[in-house]
C-alpha cells in the first residue's frame, strides 16, 4: 500500500515537473532514482555496495548539479496537431514492435525491449508535456492523452517482458538511454528547451555524465552477479550406492529347512542331474553326498 501511495505521488510530482523544467533536465533526474534505489538498500536491505557503485552514484549527483546549474527556461508546452498524432503512431508502432520481440529470448532481445520501454516512457513524458488540459472534451479529442496512457502501459509491458527474455543489466541500461535522451533532444528540438546562455556546454557535459552514471548503476540490480556458486555441483559423476548384502540362512547339520538361500558364488560345480532344497555358500555339498535325493532330511556330512 505504501509503494502504490509512493508511485502515484511520484507521478503527480514528475507532471508538475514535465510542465515547468526542461525535459533534458526532468527525465535525467528520473532516471536518476536508480542512485536513490541504491542508497536506501543500503540503508534498509543492508546491501553492501561495491567501489564501481559509489563512483556512479557520485557520476549521477554530480551529473544532476552540473545539469540543474545550467538548465534555461522551460520551452513551449504547446505544439501542433501533428506532433501529437506523431506521439500516438510512434506508440501504436512501440506496441507492434514489442510483441514480435516477446516472441525470441536473449540479451539481444532484452536491448530491444528495453529499448521499446524508454520510447513508451519518453512518449509518456512529450505528451504529458503538450497536452491540452482547457477542458475535459479537449482531453478527450487529444491524441497526445490516448498516447499518454497506452505509452505507459505498454513501456510497463515492453520492461517486464525485457526482464524476462535477458539479463536486468541489459534491459535496464537500454530502457534508461532510450528514455533519456529521446526526449531530451526532442525537447531541444521540437519545443525549445535549452540551456542558459554561454553554458550550453555545461549542459551536455552534466547530461552524459549523469547517463553514464545509470548506466553503470544498471548492474546493481542483476542478481548474484559476484556471488560463487555455494551448491553442490550438478556435473559430478553419479556414486554409487551402498551395496546390499544377501541375506545369509545358516544350515545347522540335522536340521530341516524348506526355503532357499540368497543367491552365493558358484565355488562348486554341481554333477548333471543334482537337486538341492537348501543351498549354503558356505557349506557346499559334496559332489557324492547330492547325487542321492534326500527327502528335507539333511546327511551327515562325510568323514
Amino acid at each position: 500500500m505504501l509503494g502504490t501511495a509512493l508511485d502515484v505521488g511520484g507521478f503527480a510530482l514528475s507532471i508538475v515537473a514535465l510542465r515547468t523544467l526542461p525535459l533534458f533536465l526532468v527525465q535525467a533526474l528520473t532516471n536518476a532514482s536508480l542512485a536513490v534505489t541504491a542508497a536506501a538498500a543500503v540503508r534498509y536491505l543492508g546491501v553492501r555496495l561495491r567501489p564501481h557503485d559509489l563512483a556512479a552514484i557520485g557520476a549521477v549527483v554530480a551529473g544532476l548539479v552540473l545539469l540543474a546549474a545550467a538548465s534555461g527556461a522551460t520551452g513551449r508546452d504547446r505544439a501542433g496537431p501533428a506532433f501529437h498524432l506523431a506521439l500516438l503512431l510512434a506508440t501504436f508502432a512501440m506496441l507492434l514492435l514489442t510483441a514480435l520481440l516477446a516472441r525470441w529470448e536473449g540479451d539481444g532481445v532484452a536491448v530491444g525491449l528495453g529499448l521499446l520501454a524508454g520510447v513508451g516512457f519518453g512518449v509518456t513524458s512529450l505528451a504529458v508535456r503538450v497536452l491540452e488540459v482547457s477542458g475535459p472534451l479537449s482531453v478527450l479529442t487529444d491524441p497526445a492523452a490516448y498516447a499518454l496512457a497506452l505509452g505507459g502501459l505498454g513501456g510497463y509491458l515492453a520492461y517486464a517482458l525485457a526482464l524476462q527474455r535477458g539479463s536486468v543489466t541489459a534491459a535496464t541500461a537500454a530502457s534508461g538511454v532510450s528514455e533519456t535522451v529521446g526526449p531530451g533532444v526532442v525537447g531541444v528540438l521540437a519545443l525549445g528547451d535549452h540551456a542558459r546562455p554561454g553554458l550550453g556546454w555545461l549542459a551536455a557535459v552534466g547530461f552524459l555524465v549523469s547517463v553514464g552514471g545509470v548506466l553503470a548503476l544498471a548492474r546493481f540490480g542483476e542478481v548474484g552477479t559476484d556471488a560463487p556458486p555455494t551448491g553442490p555441483s550438478t556435473t559430478s559423476a553419479p556414486t554409487a550406492g551402498p551395496a546390499v548384502t544377501p541375506p545369509f540362512v545358516p544350515t545347522t547339520p540335522g536340521t530341516t529347512s524348506d526355503s532357499t538361500s540368497a543367491p552365493a558364488p558358484n565355488l562348486t560345480s554341481a554333477s548333471p542331474g543334482t537337486t538341492s532344497d537348501t543351498a549354503s555358500a558356505s557349506n557346499p555339498t559334496p559332489p557324492e553326498a547330492g547325487s542321492r535325493r534326500t527327502r528335507g532330511r539333511a546327511r551327515p556330512p562325510v568323514r
